[in-house]
């Protein structure tokens, strides 16, 4: 379960992976500190997402833990997420926050150069996630995701989401740019992994290696 009080530092946006089930989600509410929980449509057809979805929303939302559902607005309506994540153009991006921002987050991925996170950022998401879905695959998190989130970071208010690796050490390297949110998925949801225990372990090498914000 989460704090009342979340922790002043990077903390941990969940990405579901293909196939993982809900148990596996909900065990891993049970680590520590989650901020939020991405959920992909990760191939699913229209009723089985949101089949999923609706077993996944109510625990996570239990727990302290935001939801938000990736490129599907109605679904996101129907089970009552906390936000849509969408891969749109700039254009797109801002008629979506405009009917949308006044009752849910809207997050912008897609981005993969610093003039793409800028047009993206003119339209003023909640977020913006630097990384692709399911391609956390090697131990460190991508160099192209951590020099763009160092970047943001450090030039633009709107928090940012950068993508580790397959390897729960790896949060400390995302957590070293200043990103105010690290994306964990492999990591946490691989075969013989603990889910639990893994955000148990990412919680505590935050807790002992993260810089601090400023209040």
């Amino acid at each position: 379960m989460n704090d009342a009080t979340p922790p002043n530092r990077c903390r941990i946006v969940l990405i579901a992976p293909p196939g993982v089930p809900a148990t596996r989600i909900a065990a891993a509410f049970n680590g520590g500190d989650i901020a939020s929980l991405i959920l992909p449509e990760n191939g699913m057809d229209e009723a089985f997402f949101q089949a999923f979805a609706e077993q996944v929303v109510p625990a996570a939302q239990a727990a302290g833990v935001a939801v938000i559902i990736a490129g599907d607005t109605r679904i996101a309506g129907r089970v009552q997420a906390d936000g849509i994540h969408v891969e749109v153009s700039k254009a797109e991006l801002a008629e979506t926050i405009e009917h949308f921002q006044a009752k849910m987050m809207v997050g912008a991925g897609g981005a993969k150069t610093r003039d793409d996170a800028l047009d993206l950022g003119e339209a003023r998401p909640d977020y913006i996630f630097f990384g692709r879905f399911g391609y956390d695959n090697k131990p460190e998190p991508h160099p192209r995701n951590l020099s763009l989130g160092q970047w943001w970071a450090q030039m633009i208010q709107i928090p940012c989401i950068v993508e580790a690796g397959c390897d729960l050490a790896s949060v400390e390297t995302v957590a070293a740019t200043g990103a105010e949110f690290v994306a964990l998925s492999s990591a946490v949801f691989a075969d013989g992994v603990d889910p639990k225990a893994a955000i148990t372990r990412a919680n505590a090498l935050l807790d002992e290696t993260a810089p601090r914000f400023e209040d």
